[in-house]
């Protein structure tokens, strides 16, 4: 069984149990209450309990250890650990947290990005595919395809699924879902805007930059913030409780077509504000209870 970390501040204390924090908006120890199969000292009469919202504690990580190993482990507080091992983020190379077959992604997938693209809201998700050769890790460098006029940026949330999976109904989809990440679908628009199939458009190498971690669902809100930004700039600011379709909703509609495998990425739609990259930029991917994927582009 899991220890508590409890911490006090003047105003709260925070209670850490496993990968979950909470707070009670008072300065006395809670006490009497059981969280997560613990039972903690008494707590205070009117004391309130809630999550922390923002960064969970640790999320899994595939990384290259200083021996050039491939490992999974967890990320949390600067530094990566593996079994009894643990490495600051300086020593490692973080690698994209899963290796999917397929990346399934949602071409418009809230309302203000089909208001900006001047495109009605679809009936059904809009579909398509990326393949494993576009898997981007964080801090790499996407290099962009040549003699192109845009090339854009599409920050995007990002489900991973756990299990081989085929005709999911809504009501069970969550059982196929190990948890969450960021991707940047990065978007070649020259050539979208003159194909159907969008295969040079979206699927060209590093196209879809995925990481930092995989944050299990229970540490996301369902309103978790999702950002992007560009040189420190914010381009793209909204929260995945825009969706038009629901996680279940496009777990059921894609595996009534298709099967998914452990690792695949569902890569659910992008807000408004999309535009274009440039050479040298640094991008950053920041979703709530995830974390911050950041990655390079070079012309």
């Amino acid at each position: 069984m899991l220890s508590p970390f409890v911490s006090h501040s003047p105003a709260t204390t925070q209670i850490r149990i496993g990968t979950r924090w909470i707070q009670t908006a008072t300065t006395t120890p809670p006490r009497g209450i059981v969280v997560g199969g613990l039972r903690l000292p008494p707590a205070a009469v009117g004391t309130v309990i809630s999550p922390i919202r923002g960064t969970p504690v640790c999320n899994t990580v595939r990384f290259s250890d200083p021996a050039g190993s491939i490992r999974t482990g967890e990320l949390g507080g600067g530094t990566v650990s593996f079994g009894a091992e643990t490495y600051d983020l300086e020593e490692v190379d973080l690698l994209a947290p899963c290796e999917p077959t397929k990346i399934v992604c949602v071409g418009l997938n809230y309302e203000n990005h089909a208001e900006e693209a001047g495109i009605e809201i679809p009936d059904r998700p809009l579909l398509f595919l990326k393949g494993p050769n576009t898997v981007a890790g964080p801090n790499d460098t996407v290099t962009l395809p040549a003699g192109k006029e845009r090339v854009d940026w599409e920050a995007e949330f990002g489900v991973v699924i756990g299990e081989q999976c085929k005709d999911v109904p809504e009501e069970a989809a969550m059982d196929v879902v190990t948890g969450y990440t960021c991707v940047n679908d990065v978007s070649n628009r020259d050539d979208q805007e003159v194909e159907q199939n969008w295969v040079r458009g979206k699927a060209f190498d590093g196209a879809a930059p995925i990481g930092p971690a995989i944050a299990s669902p229970d540490e996301v809100p369902d309103d978790a913030s999702i950002e992007l930004r560009v040189n420190g700039e914010t381009k793209q600011d909204s929260s995945i409780s825009e969706f038009i379709f629901s996680v279940p909703e496009l777990v059921e509609e894609i595996t009534t077509y298709m099967t998914l495998e452990p690792g695949d990425v569902i890569s659910t739609g992008t807000p408004a504000g999309v535009g274009a990259l440039s050479d040298g930029d640094r991008v950053e991917v920041e979703i709530e209870g995830v974390g911050v994927l950041e990655h390079g582009v070079v012309q």
